[in-house]
């Protein structure tokens, strides 16, 4: 786990990025032949975008449960995009799998959401958290060099 910071703090990131949020839900637990595949189609996923930072992937954490959920920092939905439909990267061959072996059977159920944030449009603190979040995949710097509401937070810079 990582170490607590005390205090308060922020994020800073430079810049347009894009959150993109990603996660299953297993709905018949009983399958396991339909699940465990898209569990499983995540880490190479990862593994992929964490060694090629140049991909556009700024950080990423993940959350367990019946229904799995991802949050993803970007630095751009063109990089989202372009990871998401090359050939080469693991995520076309993952999706055509789960479309084959699933499709709507409603066994396993797929989501994400896509956010594009504009250079300061954002707001977020962290009082006595270990470095997560936006923070992590960005700057963490005091919270007063944003700001200490969340109003001067939020306004461009």
């Amino acid at each position: 786990m990582s170490k607590v910071q005390p205090g308060r703090f922020s994020a800073h990131i430079e810049g347009d990025f894009v959150v993109f949020i990603i996660g299953m839900r297993v709905n018949k637990w009983w399958k396991l032949h339909k699940w465990i595949p898209v569990a499983a189609a995540m880490g190479p996923m990862i593994k992929e975008l964490s060694t090629h930072r140049e991909k556009g992937m700024l950080g990423a954490r993940q959350y367990f449960g019946r229904t799995t959920m991802m949050v993803q920092y970007w630095r751009s939905f063109e990089a989202l995009e372009a990871f998401s439909k090359d050939k080469d990267d693991p995520h076309l061959e993952a999706w055509r799998k789960f479309n084959a072996k699933v499709g709507a059977s409603g066994d396993v159920g797929i989501y994400h959401e896509t956010y594009r944030v504009a250079a300061g449009g954002y707001e977020c603190v962290y009082a006595n958290m270990p470095v997560l979040g936006l923070a992590s995949a960005g700057d963490h710097v005091p919270v007063a060099r944003r700001g200490d509401s969340a109003r001067e937070r939020i306004s461009p810079s």
